[in-house]
């Protein structure tokens, strides 16, 4: 073999290795969500994997320790509903009626016991109306006087 054959050979086994290990990395972060109806629907065969789920938190169903570092609360589907058992940091913009996706695993009884939760606020990041006033409207060009 000669000696660009076992470089190009080599630099094809680090490329592959590479790939293989971005891959893996990349692919814990590729899982999607299941609504709280399709985890509901799939209890049976879900305790103990580690599933994400999105959902509303429930009016009135929020319950934060005194230190912050626990809270139980209930998602929203369209159609059901599934407790939540959560320790760890809390975000936040933590609060009833918005929606979030809780990480963690379903246990026996059907309560999702989460590690991690991430909140949904889109409308906070709309775009105002027509009424919105441009950057350089409110503001007078330097050297001039308005």
């Amino acid at each position: 073999m000669t000696a660009r054959t076992k470089i190009a050979v080599a630099g094809a086994l680090v490329a592959g290795v590479t790939g293989y290990m971005a891959y893996l990395g990349a692919s814990a972060s590729w899982q999607y969500y299941l609504t709280v109806d399709e985890c509901v629907a799939d209890a049976s065969s879900l305790p103990g994997q580690q599933v994400r789920v999105s959902g509303k938190v429930a009016r009135g169903s929020l319950r934060i320790s005194p230190d912050a570092k626990h809270a139980e609360f209930s998602l929203l589907g369209a159609s059901e509903t599934l407790p939540v058992a959560y320790s760890g940091p809390l975000p936040d913009g933590l609060a009833e009626e918005i929606d979030v996706v809780v990480e963690g695993r379903l246990d026996d009884a059907g309560t999702l016991q989460g590690v991690k939760v991430l909140t949904r606020c889109a409308s906070k990041y709309s775009a105002k109306g027509p009424e919105r006033v441009s950057r350089s409207a409110a503001r007078p060009a330097p050297g001039r006087d308005s």
